[in-house]
């Protein structure tokens, strides 16, 4: 009865010890898995921001170019008008006068 006892005791030993193992093992498994979450979190962050970067330089870049075509329109436009008030002001301001003066 003593040999079976004994046998019992050191079986529950033996499953105590992998118990214990099992229990670092997945402690073990845990922190990895929560560091490469980390890792995953940070790179994935990193090449977010990165391509919120690139897009936002390209947007800045394609306004700049938007902003310079307007600019030049502008410009364009002014002279034109410029020139036109130029080449007709005279008569503008004939037309005026007439229908000023006229009841």
């Amino acid at each position: 009865m003593n040999t079976v006892i004994k046998r019992i005791s050191e079986i529950e030993d033996a499953a105590s010890t992998i118990m214990e193992s099992a229990n670092a093992s997945k402690k073990a498994f845990a922190q990895e898995m929560e560091e490469r979450t980390r890792e995953f979190d940070r790179d994935l962050e990193e090449r977010t921001d990165q391509g919120i970067k690139e897009f936002r330089k390209r947007m800045e870049s394609e306004m700049s170019g938007r902003q310079k075509q307007q600019k030049a329109k502008a410009e364009e436009q002014l002279q034109r008008m410029e020139q036109s008030f130029e080449e007709c002001h005279e008569q503008y301001v004939n037309t005026l006068f007439s229908m000023l003066t006229e009841e």
